[in-house]
């Protein structure tokens, strides 16, 4: 599968969809890039929740960013295997996405939210004292716990889940954490003062509250299922401010119903959830800040420029992440591969054959595809580059 050669040009033309941050927007510099909604054969598509499953993508994309953590929304392997590199902005929202969070366990932990309603159904009452002795009266329904003291059992401990459980650790929370995907980076970032739990199931039984903060893929669709609902302990509160995917709605309610659950906070409403006053459903206002679309849009915008400008890549989901120094004066090539044995040696062997001098050069492979780096002390003519494109598994070829 060849997609030949794409050659770097003067002018960039983002493609945009969605209401993108002006901050973002303004990253890209007005004499090298053409952005807005109506560009036609782009190099780059930014958006946020628009979908392109379905839609043709042109043979210019080069690269898709998402201003968000969720992809679900871009057909991301078949992009993969036609070059197309497929950026997202994880930590971007992390904050905003936090402090819901939080919000959240404070909400369920007293009787916040029929508090308030309870104190604006006295609009009819004009005598102060009355209201009063009323309302010392009656706030006792209103009672519930701290946070302090309480356990707070995170599942996924990336970006997010390390801001909040640094958040719960400051309110005086003992935490527990379970993510058997951790990575290094994000181990790093952990407070050592998190409980590493390996089980999902005994960190469930050990939590007062639980927080879940893993990606949408097919392993985490329905993880917290009936199964799981069941090593809760009756007062707990599960919250979802991650995918409604990862909760099971139908097993939520009956464990609310039948009183083995405290209560359910979330950002994914759904039928039947409005009748059920032990949960507090939000409308997916989880990164709906304007500091979190701002950081987004800027993150987007800046991993879009550092690809086409210098062949970088940094927070793709379907290639590997790569950087290297730029040789000075040297030229730059960037292929794109089936992630088999052999292809690398070709295309030096293609170079090599031409007379062209590799300077330095970096690869990377990630599940089944790879991207390599060259730069060359001469810029190969298009013979050369329409060489390299058609070895076998090479993808596409570019030069920066």
């Amino acid at each position: 599968m060849h997609n030949g050669t794409t050659h770097n040009t003067k002018m960039f033309k983002i493609k945009t969809f969605n209401a993108i941050s002006p901050k973002g927007l303004a990253r890209f510099d007005t004499a090298r890039y053409q952005v807005g909604p109506d560009v036609t054969a782009p190099e780059a598509v930014l958006l946020r929740s628009h979908k392109l499953h379905g839609e043709a993508a042109p043979e210019s994309l080069l690269a898709v960013a998402r201003a968000g953590a969720g992809v679900n929304n871009i057909p991301v392997d078949d992009y993969g295997k036609r070059g197309i590199v497929v950026f997202n902005t994880p930590g971007a929202n992390a904050n905003a996405v936090k402090e819901l969070v939080l919000a959240g366990m404070l909400l369920s932990a007293r009787g916040i939210l029929p508090g308030i309603d309870y104190a604006r159904s006295l609009g009819a009452m004009n005598d102060a004292s009355a209201m009063h002795a009323l309302l010392e009266k009656e706030k006792s329904k209103f009672a519930g716990g701290e946070l302090r003291g309480k356990t707070l059992g995170i599942v996924g401990l990336g970006a997010i889940g390390s801001m909040v459980a640094d958040a719960a650790l400051a309110l005086g929370m003992t935490v527990l954490g379970h993510d058997p995907a951790l990575s290094i980076d994000a181990a790093w970032r952990l407070s050592n003062a998190v409980q590493r739990m390996d089980s999902l199931p005994a960190l469930l039984a050990r939590s007062d509250y639980v927080s879940l903060h893993v990606p949408a893929m097919d392993a985490t669709r329905g993880l917290i299922n009936a199964d799981m609902l069941a090593h809760l302990r009756p007062h707990a509160v599960l919250l979802n401010f991650a995918r409604e995917s990862i909760v099971d709605p139908t097993a939520v309610l009956a464990q609310l119903a039948a009183g083995k659950l405290g209560r359910y906070v979330c950002d994914f409403p759904e039928p039947g959830f409005a009748a059920e006053p032990k949960i507090i459903a939000m409308p997916h206002i989880g990164a709906s800040t304007e500091e979190s679309e701002e950081n987004c849009a800027v993150m987007a915008a800046d991993q879009l420029i550092d690809y086409l400008e210098q062949g970088h890549i940094v927070n793709s989901v379907n290639y590997p992440a790569l950087r290297m120094d730029r040789t000075a004066g040297a030229t730059r090539i960037t292929f794109a591969n089936d992630n088999v044995a052999g292809v690398l040696g070709h295309v030096l062997s293609v170079l090599a054959g031409a007379g062209v001098n590799v300077i330095d050069m970096s690869n990377r492979s990630r599940d089944a595809l790879a991207y390599n780096i060259i730069d060359v002390a001469t810029r190969p003519n298009d013979a050369v580059l329409s060489a390299i494109g058609a070895v076998e598994h090479v993808i596409r070829v570019r030069v920066v």
